[in-house]
């Protein structure tokens, strides 16, 4: 459908319309646009793509699809790139430490290019994890008509007649230095688990994410889940292009769909795929940049009464192609909405309801992926919240898959990731031993590590289920085991984290949702007149700026106040 736009009450007007007008037009004419194509609405084509890792190798390619469909509806496409930081090469080393700062960056770098260039709207492709929130965020921050395009999954590889993600490789360096394999099957595992272009197979923080802009209803109906090598992800990209020109004509705005009930939808799906933790994390930060007041504990209460249905790795058996095979999100929501679970009134990008969007799927009985949600995996969600004396501001745990929910053990404390790893490596940590890794928070890490590296060693060991790992950092969307991150107040704020010591007990109870330190106030208080703040080794540059300005974990670790404090949006220019 062709529409008439009027650009007087458009961004781009101040680039392209009036002799005051003119100098800018000069460089759009220096790149082979006509009168005719400067007329048009701008819209800006923000590209994650690089050569740092699979995850992102394609999205150039779809972000240049997309420009066909932009031109076809009647806009003029205008793409540019941003970067990310791939947390499966991040992982394991310092350089974890910039990638949840990667998405602060990632929002305002595309916030810049389209106040500076007065986009009118935006369609934005990302991979790797924190992108996608990236992007979210920069869409409801601007709040110009907008679409999220994710670049998709890879495909499992294999070997030994089993599907492989990334994680069998982090886990098998584990069982390597139990002594449980030969280092010939390390190198096996290595060379087949990622057979080519996508993002982590398993339901991983980007397939989470990916989840929740469909949920949400920033990305067309089953548009994520494709992975990134099939054919179908060059028609997902040309119809974004076409439909983002639909929302300009409609002036349809991301915060007139990513409303508080919308964001109860998406928070139902992260638990309803045993989805990453890392949820907890974005949801609030996405819908700080609405103005919506969505905490980590509101997400809790909502996990407490979702279903886990999708039967999706660490915790089951199945990847990303094989949900999209199954029949995709949408799929997923179909039962959640037969049963209740939904907001179904909730606008989306296609100019319809959520609950519009879902009538036009066929629930599928045939498929193993998705279980219904009369009959679920378990009653309760895969990502439950915890709170107790040793988090007073909350922490988080993934139990999709899990078979033990309480522990109790002796605390074996260190001060960051690396020392961690190592007595894993070592073989020091024993049954019964409850991990605390502690400054690596928001501020004192800075930027809240992953701690991927140490938790699938000690799976590789076979210690899983058997000890605990609880940090103020993050883990992995791949984490599996007993293993709680967000821990708040961080260590560097003076919470109890900071106060613990070895031999403490620790008890951790998923089922009622209580994480307490079994330590005398008495004794706590002692320890906290003898605690000072720890100063880190960033003292200047990127990750020093962050630490000045990051807020708690359980507000989604924000760096600026949000839409509350907004006197005006760009999108009204």
């Amino acid at each position: 459908m062709s529409h008439t736009f009027d650009k007087s009450k458009l961004p781009s007007r101040y680039v392209s319309v009036g002799v005051e007008s003119a100098p800018h037009r000069s460089y759009y004419y220096a790149m082979g646009l006509t009168e005719e194509e400067i007329a048009r609405p701008f819209v800006g084509i923000a590209s994650a793509g690089n050569d740092s890792a699979p995850c992102n190798t394609t999205l150039d390619m779809q972000a240049d699809w997309c420009r066909r469909g932009v031109n076809e509806a009647g806009g003029m496409p205008r793409r540019f790139n941003t970067i990310t930081v791939t947390d499966g090469i991040a992982m394991g080393h310092q350089g974890m430490k910039s990638s949840l700062v990667s998405r602060e960056v990632i929002a305002d770098s595309v916030e810049l290019s389209v106040r500076g260039h007065c986009y009118d709207a935006l369609v934005t492709f990302a991979g790797c994890d924190k992108s996608l929130p990236g992007m979210m965020m920069a869409m409801l921050r601007l709040n110009v008509p907008s679409i999220f395009v994710y670049g998709g999954s890879i495909l499992p590889g294999r070997y030994q007649e089993r599907d492989l993600t990334v994680i069998d490789v982090f886990e098998v360096v584990g069982r390597y230095a139990a002594g449980n394999c030969p280092l010939s099957e390390v190198t096996a595992i290595e060379k087949a688990a990622c057979p080519g272009h996508g993002a982590c197979g398993g339901q991983y923080t980007a397939n989470t994410m990916a989840c929740v802009g469909e949920a949400i209803g920033l990305s067309l109906p089953n548009s994520n889940m494709a992975p990134a090598p099939y054919k179908s992800r060059e028609e997902i990209a040309v119809a974004a292009g076409r439909q983002v020109m639909e929302l300009i004509a409609k002036n349809l705005r991301p915060r007139d769909i990513c409303t508080k009930e919308a964001f109860v939808n998406a928070a139902r799906i992260v638990a309803a795929t045993g989805g990453s933790t890392n949820g907890a994390l974005h949801l609030p930060a996405m819908a700080n940049e609405c103005g919506i007041d969505f905490d980590l504990f509101d997400v809790a209460e909502i996990f407490k009464t979702t279903p886990y249905i999708a039967d999706l790795k660490p915790g089951g058996r199945y990847v990303a192609r094989d949900m999209h095979d199954a029949g995709g999100i949408y799929m997923l929501m179909k039962t959640l909405a037969a049963e209740g679970f939904l907001h179904l009134d909730c606008m989306t990008v296609t100019g319809k309801t959520l609950g519009e969007n879902i009538d036009e799927v066929t629930w599928n009985p045939d498929q193993k992926v998705i279980y219904d949600a009369k009959t679920p995996i378990t009653p309760t969600g895969g990502v439950v919240g915890l709170k107790g004396s040793l988090a007073p501001e909350g922490a988080i745990v993934k139990v999709a898959g899990m078979h033990r929910l309480q522990f109790t053990g002796t605390a074996k404390v260190f001060e960051r990731e690396e020392d961690a790893f190592a007595a894993v490596e070592a073989n020091a940590i024993k049954e019964g031993t409850v991990v605390v890794i502690r400054y690596e928070g928001p501020k004192g890490g800075p930027g809240m590590r992953e701690m991927l590296s140490t938790t699938a060693a000690l799976y590789g060991q076979g210690l899983g289920e058997k000890v605990a790992l609880i940090t103020d950092g993050r883990f992995s969307g791949g984490t599996r085991g007993f293993c709680i991150g967000h821990v708040g107040p961080e260590a560097a704020d003076g919470g109890p984290i900071a106060l613990v010591e070895d031999g403490d007990q620790i008890a951790i109870d998923a089922e009622a949702g209580t994480i307490d330190l079994l330590v005398d106030p008495a004794v706590l208080e002692e320890r906290r007149k003898a605690w000072e703040p720890r100063r880190n080794d960033y003292q200047a540059g990127a990750l020093w700026r962050y630490a000045q300005n990051v807020g708690p974990a359980y507000k989604g670790a924000v760096t600026h106040p949000g839409a509350k404090a907004e006197t005006h949006v760009f999108a009204d220019i």
